[in-house]
């Protein structure tokens, strides 16, 4: 038997269904990881090709559809895309092979002012290890919803497709240049200080061998000096370091070639660049809650009183800094979906909102139709670094008053049940009841995901949030202290309590 029959016929054994990872479709797409079976290769792509179209001719209720896809740089991207292709040219469709991509690009296909695409598609799996790969969907009107991916893998479980009356067709689009035009174009015209807005400047990337490489491009057309980049090469085997912004060894590598080459600036991207971060001239970071404030500086210059919307582990400090510019802060859920998508019905609602941001570097603007983007993110702090150079100032002075813990840690407890959201629910309800008749604990209201309880002795201040975690047997307590040992004294007391859960370990 052949690999091809092979693969076939572990595609037809498997349940497709289960590659749904939230508003993506995730998998083990490569050998190479103990206890890892592959489980998406180009078979399942090519059905889930087949899906796609019949889900997206019933949404547009039209036969004439076109697609353009793109591959992060992960080895397994060429094998999942030319099944996907196969798949689409099955079911009659037209495809353009956008080649190596980001992921935001490939939504901006489907608003391209020369051929709009009817979707965008994605293959990729962002930060995770080399092994995996998934598939992102787009439409002009965002990212698919998880509802939108659960009826698309329905419809490749049933596996059942009419042919097509006629075949369809397959063309190269090298979608990059205008995407990288358009940044350009942005910043320039925002900074309105010429066509070399950056002249002066020395800004650094780190793609980290993902797919942010091309960011260096813009930053020459703009005048930038990127003496000291590192990684812009591809490698889907991630060579130096996971393209991540939250990773403490990515981190901390951008952070050292800043300071190494005496770079004004530092900017880091995830691999398939829809999260990035940024490194101040001294080599300090500006992610997570930093990066949060730096971004609502900026719209609440722009829109003063605008909404800032964020995820549920966000900090107090942040809270405060967003409430000194004059916004409102909507500390909302996990999950980069969940935090546009609430930002998009505040603004359905009349409350005016700018911003929807998570702590991981998902950053949203309405500007841009709510499309989490890590390079137009970037863009649109390097108009205000050029504006602020020209006064004698700079990025990081917008953040001064920012209030950082002085401490802070994340913990994870596995849930060994496996009806784990249930055992999870029933662990949080009888927690609510006992953390309500702790001496100075304060239950933080409203709250819209697991309990968030604030600490007023002056030996903890600070806070913690115990949650669910979106998808995995995973319970996640998140705690600061603006006290040096606050946190582990919030720990020892919130450890103490969940002691009494015998299927919680940590």
């Amino acid at each position: 038997m052949n690999y091809e029959l092979i693969n076939r016929f572990e595609c037809n054994k498997m349940d497709i269904r289960k590659l749904q990872n939230g508003s993506d479709i995730r998998g083990i797409a490569l050998e190479g990881v103990e206890g890892e079976k592959v489980n998406l290769t180009k078979n399942e792509a090519k059905v889930i090709a087949k899906a796609f179209i019949v889900w997206l001719k019933d949404k547009k209720q039209t036969d004439d559809v076109t697609i353009a896809i793109g591959t992060d740089s992960r080895i397994s991207g060429p094998s999942l895309k030319q099944g996907f292709m196969e798949g689409a040219k099955e079911a009659g469709c037209k495809i353009f092979d956008c080649g190596l991509a980001s992921t935001p690009a490939m939504f901006m296909t489907t608003v391209d002012a020369t051929r709009p695409a009817t979707a965008g598609v994605m293959i990729t799996a962002s930060h995770l290890p080399f092994n995996r790969n998934g598939i992102k969907f787009f439409t002009n009107e965002g990212g698919l919803d998880h509802d939108d991916i659960t009826a698309i893998l329905e419809i490749a479980h049933k596996n059942e497709f009419e042919a097509a009356a006629k075949e369809g067709t397959s063309d190269t689009w090298n979608f990059m240049d205008t995407y990288v035009a358009n940044l350009v174009s942005y910043i320039r015209k925002g900074a309105n200080q010429g066509d070399k807005p950056l002249d002066g400047m020395k800004i650094i990337v780190d793609a980290g061998n993902g797919d942010g490489g091309f960011f260096e491009k813009v930053l020459k057309e703009l005048g930038a000096n990127t003496e000291g980049s590192q990684f812009l090469e591809p490698d889907g085997n991630f060579p130096n370091h996971i393209p991540n912004p939250e990773n403490q060894e990515a981190m901390d590598s951008i952070c050292q070639a800043v300071v190494d080459n005496k770079a004004d600036l530092g900017i880091i991207f995830d691999t398939d660049v829809d999260r990035s971060a940024i490194v101040d001239k001294n080599g300090d970071p500006i992610n997570r809650n930093a990066l949060i404030a730096l971004i609502a500086a900026v719209i609440l210059q722009e829109h003063p009183g605008s909404t800032v919307v964020t995820d549920s582990v966000t900090s107090d400090g942040l809270a405060t800094f967003i409430k000194s510019k004059g916004g409102v802060h909507h500390r909302f859920m996990r999950g980069y979906k969940n935090v546009i998508n609430e930002g998009i019905r505040l603004n359905k609602e009349g409350e005016e909102c700018w911003l929807a941001i998570e702590t991981s570097g998902h950053c949203a603007l309405r500007e841009n139709y709510f499309l989490d983007d890590g390079a137009f993110l970037v863009a649109k702090l390097l108009v205000d670094a050029a504006k602020l150079k020209a006064e004698g100032k700079e990025l990081q002075n917008l953040i001064n008053e920012l209030k950082q813990p002085a401490e802070s840690k994340e913990l994870r407890f596995n849930i060994k049940e496996e009806n784990f959201k249930k055992y999870g629910k029933e662990v949080l309800k009888d927690m609510d009841k006992r953390l309500a008749e702790e001496t100075g604990w304060t239950k933080v209201e409203p709250n819209f995901e697991g309990i968030r309880i604030s600490c007023n002795a002056p030996d903890e201040d600070g806070w913690f949030l115990l949650r669910m975690s979106l998808h995995d047997p995973v319970m996640p307590l998140n705690i600061e202290s603006n006290t040096f040992g606050g946190v582990a004294r919030i720990e020892k007391r919130i450890v103490e309590m969940l002691a009494k859960y015998d299927k919680l370990t940590k």
